[in-house]
């Protein structure tokens, strides 16, 4: 499965994101492609405020911080 997870630089919360899908047992077979939305308006205007976002490429649901292990396990489903 793939994600996008929407970030920014220098973001704390975005680093603890990290970790918490680091610690998902699902981690292994999901392909994380990090995308910075500083590198794009469109991106920028639908982010801006709610980094760190993940959105799934399959079905296009979309989970924001705060989120545990837990919460990621149940969107990853």
């Amino acid at each position: 499965m793939k994600i996008y997870f929407y970030t920014g630089p220098q973001c704390s919360l975005c680093d603890l994101a990290d970790i918490e899908l680091a610690r998902t047992s699902r981690f292994s077979s999901l392909t994380i492609e990090k995308v910075n939305i500083r590198n794009s308006t469109e991106l920028y205007h639908l982010y801006g405020a709610r980094i760190p976002v993940l959105k799934r490429d399959d079905n296009n649901k979309e989970i924001g911080w705060p989120f545990s292990a837990a919460d990621l396990e149940e969107f990853l489903q």
